[in-house]
């Protein structure tokens, strides 16, 4: 990783000016849709991508000494982020450091007994603190614990609130974030040893949300099955949109068939690495090194215009996730298997470096009691959650 120059001081967002007609993919760089839909890995089963970066990072615990070495790979996130860890946590984390960039949020934590009851009055307190927090609905709703989008939903009114919690797993919290009304998303990945004054932005994932276009015929079933991606992903779109699957969209309008900017849920991912600018990673490195004993993770941010991004400014971040973040960029459609595998080989070498040198610093990694306990609580829990939108 190269240095780059010190950064400017942390500076408020500047929002950008407000727009008077929506298109799909507002506000993002240009989405190219030459050559095909997806690449022929994009999509398989973890047991079938996953074994050889897995093997890799194998011979990294065995080179150095440590299993569980990323989870001290940021000592100030719960477990460093590596797994099972508590989004409100770190999130909280944010807001006490770098307020001005954070989407706000309250969390929740859901009783222990289920019941019509129960769920009304947990949803009265919920409009409550969203009040006095000065966050107004829509909000996003989303577990506490949990990656890949499971259980996102956007919240529009108190009878989704209602029905979202009467949904969600009792005993367990969740988040209720505001909602950053853009296009704009993407996932900024970050990483910088100990000791090094400079890190740097190694990745940018840009996140387009697919679309329907009516034409006035064709039904919202035939316009996803004849769509040349969606068509193949067709499970993931057409259980979100049965009411609506027989309807005929008027013609130019757009229907968002995911709102959850996760791949796995039906996201679409394009690598803009190459569009990372000084000012961008400046005011990324300014805010990595306002958050305690960060040295790796990706911020995932919203936005309305990605050229502001590009200056540095204009984006709220909506997640931080720390040492089990991945470098998303590899499910654009044009990288290749091989390159996948070392992007991902890559970001473990960086990720065991860190933490054997925060080890040496001091910092103990999490127990395998402890790193058992929370991997089955998200494992149990996950399933449980209500379908993301």
């Amino acid at each position: 990783m190269s240095a780059v120059l010190a950064p400017p001081p942390l500076a408020t967002p500047t929002p950008a000016p407000a727009t008077t007609a929506f298109r799909p993919h507002q506000g993002m760089p240009p989405f190219d849709q030459s050559g095909a839909p997806l690449s022929f890995f994009e999509f398989w089963p973890m047991w079938a991508f996953y074994p050889p970066v897995m093997a890799y990072a194998a011979w990294l615990m065995l080179r150095h000494r440590g299993i569980l070495l990323p989870t001290v790979a940021n000592p100030s996130f719960p477990g460093g982020g590596f797994y099972g860890e508590s989004k409100a946590a770190i999130l909280a984390l944010a807001m006490a450091h770098v307020p001005q960039w954070v989407a706000p949020f309250i969390a929740l934590r859901r009783g222990a007994t289920a019941g019509a009851a129960t769920v009304e009055l947990e949803c009265r307190d919920a409009l409550d603190r969203l009040h006095q927090a000065g966050i107004a609905l829509p909000v996003v709703a989303k577990p506490d614990l949990g990656c890949r989008g499971a259980g996102v939903k956007l919240v529009r009114s108190a009878a989704d609130l209602s029905a979202y919690l009467a949904a969600f797993p009792a005993g367990a919290s969740l988040l209720l974030q505001r909602l950053v009304p853009f296009e704009g998303e993407a996932g900024i990945f970050y990483c910088r040893r100990p000791g090094q004054a400079q890190g740097q932005v190694v990745s940018i994932t840009l996140k387009y949300f697919p679309y329907a276009i009516g034409d006035g015929r064709s039904t919202l079933r035939e316009l996803i099955l004849a769509d040349p991606r969606a068509g193949k992903l067709s499970h993931l779109y057409l259980r979100r949109h049965t009411a609506r699957l027989d309807s005929v969209p008027a013609v130019g309008e757009a229907i968002r068939l995911a709102f959850a900017g996760s791949h796995s849920r039906g996201a679409i991912f394009r690598n803009g690495t190459a569009l990372v600018t000084a000012a961008m990673q400046a005011s990324f490195e300014a805010i990595a090194q306002r958050l305690p004993e960060f040295h790796f993770g990706r911020f995932d941010i919203r936005f309305e215009d990605f050229a502001q991004v590009q200056q540095g400014r204009g984006f709220t971040i909506v997640e931080i996730n720390g040492a089990g973040a991945e470098s998303t960029h590899i499910w654009d459609r044009r990288t290749t298997l091989l390159q996948a595998w070392r992007d991902l080989m890559r970001q473990y070498q960086w990720l065991f470096e860190i933490g054997a040198a925060n080890r040496a610093r001091g910092f103990k990694p999490m127990s395998l009691a402890d790193f058992r306990r929370d991997y089955r609580r998200e494992k149990l829990l996950t399933p449980l959650y209500p379908p993301t939108d």
